[in-house]
């Protein structure tokens, strides 16, 4: 991919998992990449490292990514020492419960939703003057299957990722006049991530069953989830916005 050398991206959560797979990804394609983190400063420095071994350029700086005021703090010490965003990728996963919706308390709920779109608001206005001003810019949003495809216990996640995918729509739809695009990554099953971790998905007879229904015949890893952001963060991908690419290895198609 050309033409990428020296944009500078911003991936939040990307201490570990499909975001740290995203941030190695986009500094190899040359990018400079803002490392984001909340609490794993030794892991996100630990991507910065990889990063600068590999000849590349990166940061880590921690943000809460929910809070406006950490928000527009880390993206002021970008300013001042790249300059501004073009590519935001929000990747940050905002804690959940699983359990059923007659288990769970609106809190719950409500409080999920809202801290989804309150950090997918928050990034997303303190980068766009940059972008805007340039008239290029590259924002790309993680999902997840779920929103589409119901599972058990999994309601405040899908209900939230939802409302993300429809964010960036929204988004796409006013914003490509500007030349920036905006498109969502939906991953379904991931193996490494945090994710994964919290909801025990992967005990092997479950594994297995989702094995069974990918036709690759196999489940993700963060690299996987990494190659459909380098593909919408690139210079030459100018056309495409507000589509969703599902990267699940044909589990569920659309």
């Amino acid at each position: 991919m050309t033409g990428t050398t020296g944009r500078v991206a911003l991936v939040t959560g990307a201490s570990s998992g499909i975001g740290a797979a995203t941030a190695r990804l986009l500094a190899a394609r040359g990018m400079r990449v803002v490392v984001n983190y909340l609490s794993s400063s030794k892991a996100a420095e630990e991507v910065v490292a990889d990063i600068e071994a590999a000849g590349g350029q990166a940061m880590a700086v921690q943000a809460d990514v929910r809070e406006v005021a950490a928000v527009d703090n880390m993206v002021g010490q970008v300013q001042a020492a790249w300059g501004g965003i073009d590519v935001l990728v929000h990747n940050a996963l905002i804690p959940y419960a699983v359990k059923s919706f007659q288990d769970m308390t609106w809190e719950e709920l409500g409080g999920k939703l809202d801290a989804e779109m309150h950090a997918a608001f928050a990034v997303t206005k303190a980068v766009l003057p940059a972008m805007t001003e340039q008239g290029w810019g590259r924002m790309i949003y993680i999902s997840t299957g779920l929103s589409r495809r119901p599972r058990e216990n999994m309601i405040a996640l899908g209900t939230s990722k939802a409302a993300l995918e429809q964010f960036g729509r929204y988004l796409a739809h006013e914003l490509g006049p500007q030349g920036i695009t905006v498109n969502i990554v939906a991953a379904g099953p991931v193996e490494d991530t945090r994710m994964a971790r919290m909801t025990d998905v992967f005990d092997d007879a479950h594994k297995q069953r989702q094995v069974a229904a990918t036709p690759v015949g196999r489940l993700a890893y963060p690299a996987d989830v990494a190659q459909a952001v380098a593909f919408y963060a690139g210079e030459d991908n100018a056309f495409m916005t507000g589509t969703t690419a599902a990267v699940n290895g044909g589990m569920f198609m659309y």
